[in-house]
């Protein structure tokens, strides 16, 4: 079962940012999310069918959630995320122990080959088919060929025994103290929050997610005018107040399906009217005046000429938060930095191993989406957008937007906390450790 594991791993921690594969703890169904991710990594490094891929991985993250072990087909395909196909699959290796396709998938040699490859950290499927190509089947044959390789994919190689291994939930603890110490040296101070399958209570990760803002937030505000300012807070109060009123309803005595037919064709109708007056009252264009997606002639606004500022100051903030760790012995290696996004290698003594470690720093206004998203899971974060958009809104790992009639997103909603968010799409609150999809 080498390569299984190999494949299991592969798609429980690539770098894409769809890290967090079923965990073996308290998963009765451990075995088949195992074969099931297999599949996927198969179909995405060898036959590079994503759609197939995702299916298959969809799939485990559901199986992975539910708490009683499945006893066949039909019980698997009333499973959200499971089709009939992979219900037949299922259904073979619970009947014969195993499954045709894996056992042909085993013994092909290019097959092998590819997921051999691609357990090494930023060699996707296109590289793994290249370094095939070049003659290379497996790691001992690629440590000989490292001028074939990236940055990225040198460190990749040089720990790749250490990224498979899974991260215990005291570890990853042992690190969260280790960057909160550092950070507090620093004179700028930053809010900081651990995401991912963590964040949703795992025992085991497959690395560290960390999330960061600052608390500067009245200095990124002056700069907005007065009048959008306060068009803003209108608006933002006006979508509060429609949260609240319908909290009071509820309270009032009515059923909750009562509430909920009412809310239905009443809160649409407003949040459709709410979504078209902020349309109107976005930029001539039609699109909102900080949206550089919708922005026309964006490299001369003002906002734009903001948004590169604050890009370049997220830089030079986030080296300096880099740079302190890396003073204070806590990153060892460094894979890439962005304008917004840290990607490296960490290691806290006494632990030996050295794990991979994301920084992600956000502007305050996009914290809590940004906690919300990266706290997924992505099965939960499909749901929460789906609701969001049947209520009339975008939401992304930025920010939530209320829909306009042509279909363009108006302003962002100011939001405090991730209830808020929920408030806003009409969807109860859960706790992270409910997000497990």
């Amino acid at each position: 079962h080498v390569l299984l594991n190999f494949a299991y791993y592969k798609m429980s921690s690539s770098d894409s940012g769809h890290r967090k594969g079923p965990s073996a703890k308290d998963n009765p169904n451990y075995d088949l999310c195992e074969f099931l991710m297999e599949l996927s990594a198969y179909e995405r490094n060898v036959t590079r069918n994503t759609f197939k891929s995702n299916a298959y991985r969809s799939a485990a993250s559901s199986l992975a959630a539910y708490p009683t072990r499945v006893t066949g087909a039909k019980e698997a395909s009333s499973i959200k995320g499971i089709g009939k196909r992979i219900s037949e699959k299922i259904e073979e290796f619970l009947s014969t122990g195993k499954l045709k396709k894996l056992e042909k998938i085993r013994t092909d040699d290019t097959s092998t080959a590819l997921t051999e490859l691609t357990r090494v950290s930023g060699v996707g499927p296109a590289k793994a088919r290249q370094l095939y190509d070049a003659g290379i089947t497996n790691i001992m044959e690629l440590k000989k060929r490292t001028e074939l390789l990236t940055h990225h994919q040198l460190i990749g190689l040089k720990y790749v025994e250490d990224f498979e291994k899974k991260i215990p939930r005291a570890e990853v603890q042992t690190i969260e103290r280790a960057i909160r110490g550092s950070l507090s040296n620093m004179k700028q101070q930053y809010n900081m929050t651990v995401c991912g399958s963590y964040r949703r209570g795992s025992e085991r990760s497959g690395d560290v997610d960390v999330l960061l803002t600052y608390d500067n937030v009245e200095v990124e505000r002056k700069t907005v005018k007065l009048e959008e300012s306060s068009s803003s807070l209108t608006k933002e109060t006006n979508a509060k107040n429609e949260v609240a009123k319908k909290r009071k309803d509820i309270s009032d005595g009515s059923s909750d399906e009562e509430n909920h037919n009412k809310d239905n064709i009443n809160t649409k109708k407003n949040r459709k009217l709410k979504a078209d007056q902020k349309y109107t009252t976005s930029s001539p264009s039609g699109s909102s005046s900080d949206n550089k997606s919708y922005a026309t002639n964006e490299s001369s606004s003002p906002s734009a000429n903001k948004e590169s500022a604050s890009k370049t100051n997220h830089r030079a903030m986030l080296q300096s938060v880099v740079h302190q760790l890396q003073k204070d012995n806590i990153v060892t290696d460094q894979l890439s930095l962005g304008d917004t996004k840290f990607m490296g290698v960490c290691r806290v003594p006494p632990e030996e191993c050295y794990r991979r470690l994301d920084i992600r720093l956000l502007a305050p206004e996009h914290y809590y989406c940004g906690i919300l998203y990266f706290t997924g899971s992505d099965l939960f974060n499909k749901d929460m957008r789906t609701q969001a958009l049947a209520a009339g809104f975008t939401l992304n790992e930025y920010n939530i937007r209320p829909m306009g009639s042509t279909g363009v997103p108006g302003e962002p909603l100011h939001v405090n906390s991730e209830l808020e968010v929920f408030d806003y799409i009409g969807m109860k609150y859960k706790q992270p450790s409910e997000r497990n999809m």
